[in-house]
């Protein structure tokens, strides 16, 4: 990374902490608007989660990206940053690059090489606003000053005007995620909407295991529902519980307590299926009038889980009414899910009504500034978290 265009080594106009995909963008535009920017960041590399997501490909934004996408104690604070820079801005910033893209399904657009393309981008984004970098470096006190702020690091004390905490939430724990930007806001008197994981698998208790647990690595399409929110994708069956899209999609709104109801043949009258087969295929089992409809095993837990006659033509309309339920309408409470270890994203964070929705700056602390998944906006599965990434980065990148 090039030297930053300051006069005193460890004297900056803007200094950020975290080198992820929010961090990232706001220092490239500060640093190609004429600010001299340094980027700290504790890890051995910059943008981790940027190379492992998407399977290394990077699902790098949507195409449907709306504000609608994103939950948040306030849903309308992400408008301003979304409309300033929207995933179409994105886009062509990836194309000026020349790197291939594709559209896997609903808008998702991944690159079609390496993840790496994106974070080799950034880093020249950064690179042509002379943006400095320092990676492993960690630190021990963060101090507002009269003319700004103190970073003090084992490799030294950085000052700057302002100060942008882009650290992400406490999501995927492996790769040096942490909560250290909420204790950041909560220094400056800032409040903190609860943070939990999100975009999580969510797990079974011990009886539920012993009914589905050998089900893991069966798939199926199902839609989910958790209160008034659904989502349609794919559901996986796995040795803690449920997994997949879906899953993922509907851990955002679950909470502890809540049942889920999930619909495994949408679609399909199921009801109609089932009396058709009793009147045409009397003599079949149960389990197998349900393969058609589920995979095998999942047919057979079905069948095992409603405890009815073997055959079909001993099921009456009742019978196969519960039978029914059990594919369109199975509720089910999970207990738990697997938590930060495995979660994409962290909801919550730095509460948005301490912010500046135009310039995320926060209202109280002149000079400090909130961007990426550190505040309470967490998007959908899909490409949706790495826009917002872009958006707020860019939006602070723009004022600092």
């Amino acid at each position: 990374m090039t030297e930053a265009r300051n006069l005193q080594p460890n004297l900056f106009d803007v200094i950020i902490l975290g080198a992820g995909a929010a961090g990232l963008m706001c220092a490239a535009v500060a640093g190609q608007r004429g600010r001299s920017v340094l980027v700290l960041e504790q890890s051995r590399y910059p943008a981790e989660k940027i190379r492992i997501s998407g399977g290394g490909r990077c699902n790098f934004t949507n195409l449907h990206t709306t504000p609608a996408n994103f939950l948040s104690d306030n849903p309308r604070f992400c408008t301003s940053a979304l409309s300033g820079y929207s995933q179409h801005d994105f886009i062509a910033l990836v194309d000026s690059y020349g790197i291939a893209w594709h559209e896997k399904t609903r808008g998702q657009l991944f690159c079609d090489g390496s993840s790496r393309q994106i974070v080799d981008m950034l880093l020249e984004e950064c690179r042509k606003g002379h943006v400095q970098l320092r990676l492993r470096g960690r630190i021990s006190e963060v101090s507002k000053r009269e003319t700004g702020f103190a970073v003090v690091t084992d490799q030294g004390e950085c000052r700057a005007r302002a100060l942008v905490v882009a650290t992400g939430g406490p999501s995927i724990p492996k790769i040096g995620s942490s909560g250290f930007g909420y204790k950041i806001a909560e220094q400056f008197g800032l409040k903190i909407v609860p943070p939990r994981a999100a975009l999580v698998p969510l797990t079974f208790d011990t009886a539920l295991l012993s009914k589905f647990g050998d089900l893991s690595g069966v798939s199926v399409e199902a839609i989910v529902a958790c209160g008034k929110t659904q989502f349609d994708e794919a559901l996986l069956f796995t040795h803690r519980g449920l997994s997949g899209p879906v899953i993922l999609q509907i851990s955002s709104y679950w909470h502890e307590g809540q049942d889920i109801v999930v619909d495994m043949a949408p679609g399909t009258d199921v009801l109609a299926t089932l009396k058709k087969w009793r009147r045409d295929q009397p003599r079949q089992e149960m389990a197998a009038a349900l393969a058609s409809l589920v995979p095998k095993r999942l047919a057979r837990a079905i069948a095992d889980t409603v405890e009815g006659p073997e055959r079909i033509a001993d099921f009456s309309d009742a019978w196969l009414a519960k039978v029914t339920a059990a594919v369109k309408a199975w509720r089910v409470r999970p207990n738990g899910t697997e938590g930060y270890r495995t979660a994409e994203v962290t909801l919550g964070g730095v509460d948005t009504s301490e912010l500046s929705s135009k310039t995320f700056e926060a209202r109280s602390v002149p000079g400090l500034y909130f961007i990426g998944e550190v505040i309470d906006v967490t998007g959908h599965l899909g490409g949706f978290n790495f826009q917002w990434a872009w958006s707020s980065g860019f939006a602070a990148g723009r004022q600092v």
